[in-house]
């Protein structure tokens, strides 16, 4: 038997198959925390609780292509918005009672909003709302974290998140810790010109500590990113701090 024939006999029911989503992680910065979009859940399983964007995957689309889609029909953003931001696979759980309702696998995806950004999609979208993310774990060793509605500054109250999505913020945060140092993805997370103040909070609100100002900027100044804008900030009561730019490295 050639394969043509092979493949014509192929019984695709022979084994049972799980379904497959993508859920997008949105992350930004709120008032100098870590914070994420989310959506209410209306019907269940899990009515009432909070999700990351989501969807199921359709047989025709490819996992970027579902994850481009519910950036559009769920997180509001355009065509031109959708292309320009940049979704990263983060990881894929796989546990077999993570979903109640069969088994179901889903590729998580995370996006680095600038902080502007971020408020403008929560702004424009009503189905959406920023949640401060609250790391209880120090460096890199990992652990759970919860999610606070950006109101409750105080953080009087959790919000129930469905499925595994405190994992999957987990590992998100996990993830940009272990990155910051010796990678762009901070600068995601600003907007094209910047500060070296605006730079530091990013660092420090990702890692969750504060770092020494002159050992920071010096280190961010030698690595050869940073170009001078020749302009400074303005709408300050103070001397205004000098703006640069990102430069790729080669």
């Amino acid at each position: 038997m050639d394969e043509d024939a092979f493949l014509k006999a192929y019984d695709p029911t022979a084994f049972e198959r799980p379904a497959l989503t993508v859920d997008l992680v949105l992350l930004g910065l709120s008032d100098g925390h870590p914070a994420v979009l989310l959506i209410e859940r209306a019907e269940h399983p899990h009515a009432g609780r909070w999700a990351l964007p989501g969807s199921f995957v359709r047989p025709d689309e490819t996992l970027d292509g579902a994850a481009a889609r519910v950036l559009r029909d769920k997180a509001g953003f355009d065509a031109i918005e959708a292309e320009r931001t940049r979704l990263e696979q983060l990881y894929t759980f796989g546990a077999v009672d993570r979903d109640p309702r069969m088994r179901i696998v889903t590729v998580a995806y995370l996006a680095l909003l600038p902080e502007a950004v971020f408020a403008q999609v929560e702004e424009e979208n009503a189905a959406l709302s920023a949640a401060r993310i609250a790391v209880s774990w120090a460096g890199e060793a990992g652990g759970p974290v919860a999610a606070f509605a950006v109101r409750d500054r105080a953080g009087h109250e959790a919000l129930p998140l469905a499925f595994d999505h405190a994992d999957i913020l987990a590992l998100a945060i996990l993830r940009l810790r272990g990155k910051l140092d010796y990678s762009d993805v901070g600068f995601a997370l600003l907007p094209e010109s910047f500060t070296l103040r605006q730079l530091q909070d990013v660092h420090e609100a990702i890692l969750g500590t504060s770092l020494n100002k002159p050992a920071f900027r010096r280190r961010m100044l030698d690595r050869g990113w940073l170009v001078p804008t020749g302009a400074r900030e303005a709408g300050t009561s103070f001397r205004p701090a000098e703006l640069y730019r990102f430069r790729k490295p080669l």
